[in-house]
């Protein structure tokens, strides 16, 4: 049986919250999903944007989590026992711990996890990749031994406290993504975490809405470097133009060592060679001195640089280069950023590259480089079908169509708000685009168009719900 996450008296003395009721010795794991807690999960009642976890409180226990933890100010007296509930919906013996907020216990919760380990941390962070280059850490590093890491894109404020406080004792290895939409949002998240080595994948023009420049989006990442552990390292993607600005901010900052990644010819882990095939990819790199050999089991040319830093960073926290390196070879798109589905035809198949979960300039030109890569039939034909990439602010109709200014391999569809932009950017393409006034026409289109040895990518912000499309579109198991 494996140990517990937390006893209750660590619960207790970190988040300085108060008992009531029937209380566990101890528990198995943190939820604030009333729908998805497991048995033995503690239930933190976070209040977000648009629900109360508090709301949830009795589903959640009825659903088999050991304890809730609640804010004081959510409490009412009980009609009968004088015992305290929430909302009056609990009975007085329910398992509660209650703290003055739930989100700042989450917080001094996981500031306790990373104090009490003795793991190597990781913290990735940037523009585009962060969420693959994260997993593929977690991939690299479980040779080596436990590795935790955040689930899905856990990298907002309370995100990364979740996963923080999710850190078992036990772990040899964290993998923790940071994300921010503002100014300052990183600083408090890196503190937290306090990574060995903090990594940053690439700055891109993100996030526009917010910011004045590109140089601003690349400070805002660099707030990372001031959560590094003394001794700690920064790698840095060599071939961004930012590199110069985010290494200057690592050594004011105080990190001991910068390391930089890319095709660089000064890059610390530097790729010396790589093959593209429409499934993989092949590498040969020079990782901090050391030759290595390798296959990423996903195409792109963003996950051979990003898997530069992956190998740097397991180097650098002691985990064997070699067996990182091998691991990489199961690497996997994860749903939305990459997923390849074969479609079933009339006749054969059809290959759908879902990358609908979200898209920057950046990323939604290498995902248009994968498209020009796929092998399509003798009839076949590449359709890159493209909706708005969000909060771009002023330059949005610009960098829409600076991005479709090159597609001379694929046929493009747009919707969205851009998608007049999209069409002039690709105005001089042997195909004109096509422009649609909503996803339902663009579905019946994309039906109509699936042939054998058709490619069709899916590619937007999250926000646009491109993946709505795939609705009706016979799956080939």
């Amino acid at each position: 049986m494996s140990a517990p996450l937390w006893t209750v008296d660590a619960l207790v003395a970190a988040m300085r919250a108060d008992r009531s009721g029937a209380l566990p010795a101890a528990i198995g794991g943190i939820s604030i999903d009333s729908r998805s807690i497991a048995p033995g999960q503690a239930f933190f009642a976070i209040r977000g944007d648009t629900h109360d976890g508090h709301t949830f409180v009795a589903a959640a226990l009825e659903n088999g989590a050991e304890l809730a933890v609640v804010a004081r100010d959510k409490l009412t007296l009980g009609p009968a026992e004088g015992r305290t509930l929430v909302r009056g919906e609990l009975p007085a013996d329910a398992p509660l711990l209650v703290a003055p907020d739930v989100l700042e216990a989450l917080r001094d919760l996981a500031a306790a996890a990373r104090a009490r380990s003795r793991g190597r941390i990781v913290a990735v962070t940037g523009s585009v990749g962060k969420t693959s280059t994260k997993e593929a850490l977690r991939l690299a590093l479980s040779r080596d031994g436990e590795v935790h890491a955040s689930v899905a894109s856990f990298n907002n404020h309370w995100g990364v406290p979740l996963s923080l406080a999710r850190l078992p004792e036990s772990a040899r290895y964290g993998v923790f993504e940071i994300g921010m939409n503002h100014a300052g949002e990183i600083t408090p998240l890196t503190r937290l975490v306090r990574p060995d080595v903090a990594i940053v994948t690439a700055i891109a023009p993100v996030h526009l809405e917010f910011f004045r420049s590109v140089e601003e989006i690349a400070d805002a990442k660099a707030e990372i470097f001031l959560g590094v552990a003394p001794g700690g390292a920064a790698l840095l993607n060599r071939d961004n133009a930012q590199f110069a600005r985010l290494a200057r901010a690592a050594a004011k900052a105080g990190v001991d060592r910068i390391v930089g990644f890319g095709e660089h010819a000064k890059a610390d882990a530097r790729l010396v060679r790589y093959a593209l095939q429409p499934e993989v990819s092949t590498v040969e790199a020079d990782i901090l001195g050391h030759r290595v050999a390798y296959k990423i089991g996903a195409p792109g040319k963003h996950l051979v640089v990003n898997s530069l830093a992956v190998l740097a960073a397991a180097h650098l926290v002691g985990a064997d280069l070699a067996l990182a390196a091998l691991a990489l070879a199961e690497q996997a798109p994860a749903a939305g950023r990459g997923t390849r589905i074969e479609l079933a035809v009339p006749g054969g198949s059809a290959l759908l590259i879902d990358e609908s979960y979200n898209a920057n300039p950046l990323s939604m030109r290498a995902a248009l480089a994968l498209l020009g890569q796929a092998p399509i039939g003798a009839r076949g034909r590449r359709i890159a079908v493209l909706g708005d990439m969000l909060e771009l602010g002023d330059r949005a109709a610009a960098l829409h169509r600076e991005t479709t200014a090159r597609v001379r391999a694929a046929e493009l569809w747009a919707v969205g708000a851009h998608a007049g932009d999209f069409a002039a950017g690709a105005r001089g393409a042997a195909t004109p685009p096509r422009v649609f006034d909503g996803l339902e026409p663009l579905a019946a289109a994309l039906a109509e168009a699936l042939a054998p040895g058709v490619v069709v990518l899916l590619k937007a912000s999250r926000g646009v719900r491109l993946e709505r499309v795939l609705e009706g579109l016979e799956l080939e198991s």
